[in-house]
């Protein structure tokens, strides 16, 4: 599939436009009298977006920066959902049974833009999306700045938004809107899940230094870990807070070094990750102190090297070897490393049921009119999944779903080159969650 560049030059982006897939199956008869009635008017991008044989779908995801390397495996779930969408696969059906090819038989275009994990960049993109190709799903983000900003777009411009990675509480929370859905764990079931496992191994009445990126990500998977870790007496030695793609940590660590902390808990993520965990080894910080990783990244275990995660717990959406309990995660492990050569990581595995799930939403809506596709979202239906069954609760569009814990694998008893976590828990999303209106969502309107 190719892609569309909005921030190529007009003539560049003309061609490449041009040049965007195959032709589409034809919509049924009757399909588009259903989805253009008179009695509907226009919303959004709808029904222009909605016209002809295609629709298309923006996405915006950091290509370059802290968070590339994730943004890059996001995008090939993206791409392979896609596909997958467009070709009738059997895991794309299993998923959304009512799909034949493409939604509603329409094939799926799409276009990709580098955020570099910046919001003022994802919004000006999916803007020319949504004005040059009538965009009528934007997706995107693995920083929840970017998640934020991007559900406030989708409102004003009542055109359906279902996030990437975007792990703070806020996106489904106080910053939640009736266009946006999130269908990965968050900094609230990350906490109450991984919580009980660290009090379990390192007891209670203990002390942690925390480092924590400085948007609305780290705050609130900081204070979320604060909170549960003080119902077992756990207090906070330090704080350390960072911008996002600070170039070295060693201010912050000589902090931590000094706080006499029992447990260091870093929120970073991307490569402020795996910077901040190299550089807290050379301080000598891990000689004294255990590591907990509340939000587990993306290819951390490998960037990180040295066999650091050894013995580390952490919370995360998917690992591959759920293969051996799940059917469909053994399919999509399957489909993903045989298109793209390696183990899906958990944000591959996110981008890719996002686009599964609002296939789903249309087809059982029966048209591309959003409030019709948001209401089919709300309705609460079971949906089948790689992490078993699932649904979107309708009071904050957040998926109810497992938050799995793992643990480092120490080299000598990898399996293989890609076997790095251990699967020790998969908690029930349900009793993680918080009261529908905890964190303040109100969704605001349809149209």
């Amino acid at each position: 599939m190719s892609e569309f560049d909005p921030t190529a030059p007009k003539g560049r982006r003309d061609f490449i436009r041009t040049s965007l897939g195959a032709v589409g199956a034809l919509a049924l008869p009757g399909f588009a009298t259903r989805a253009m009635a008179a009695d509907q008017p226009p919303v959004g991008t709808w029904p222009a977006g909605a016209q002809g044989d295609s629709v298309f779908v923006g996405i915006a995801v950091p290509r370059t920066g802290t968070y590339a390397v994730q943004g890059e495996d996001e995008l090939k779930g993206w791409q392979l959902a896609v596909e997958h969408l467009n070709s009738g696969h059997p895991l794309m059906k299993a998923i959304s049974p009512k799909t034949r090819k493409g939604v509603l038989n329409k094939e799926v275009k799409y276009g990709v833009a580098d955020s570099a994990a910046k919001p003022n960049n994802a919004v000006q993109a999916e803007q020319r999306f949504i004005t040059e190709n009538k965009a009528i799903l934007m997706t995107g983000s693995t920083s929840s700045a970017v998640a934020v900003a991007m559900n406030k777009l989708a409102q004003r411009e009542k055109v359906l938004y279902v996030t990437g990675i975007s792990g703070s509480n806020d996106t489904t929370g106080k910053d939640c809107v009736r266009y946006g859905f999130r269908q990965n764990f968050y900094g609230q079931t990350a906490a109450a899940a991984l919580g009980p496992i660290l009090v379990k191994v390192y007891g209670k009445n203990k002390k942690a230094a925390y480092m924590t990126p400085d948007y609305t990500y780290g705050h609130t998977v900081t204070k979320s870990m604060q909170d549960y870790l003080a119902t077992a007496g756990w207090t906070t030695s330090t704080n350390q807070v960072s911008p996002l793609g600070a170039p070295d940590f060693p201010s912050y660590l000589l902090n931590i070094a000094n706080s006499g902390a029992d447990v260091l808990i870093n929120v970073n993520w991307g490569h402020d990750a795996v910077l901040s965990i190299q550089q807290a080894q050379r301080f000598g910080i891990f000689e004294k102190m255990k590591l907990a990783v509340p939000y587990q990244i993306p290819f951390l275990a490998p960037e990180v090297g040295g066999n650091l995660l050894a013995g580390v717990y952490a919370a995360t959406d998917f690992w591959w070897t759920l293969q051996d309990k799940y059917p469909l995660a053994k399919q999509f492990v399957e489909a993903f490393e045989k298109r793209w050569g390696y183990k899906p990581e958990w944000g591959a595995n996110n981008a890719y049921m996002s686009f599964a799930f609002w296939a789903d939403a249309g087809e059982n809506a029966g048209s591309f009119y959003p409030p019709d596709v948001i209401k089919s979202f709300e309705s609460g239906r079971k949906l089948q999944s790689t992490v078993g069954e699932v649904y979107f609760r309708k009071e904050d569009h957040q998926l109810v779903r497992p938050v799995v814990i793992v643990q480092g694998k120490k080299q000598s008893d990898m399996k293989n080159k890609e076997d790095f976590w251990e699967v020790v828990e998969i908690m029930p999303g349900a009793p993680l969650m918080q009261k529908p209106d905890a964190f303040g969502c109100n969704l605001g309107d349809y149209t």
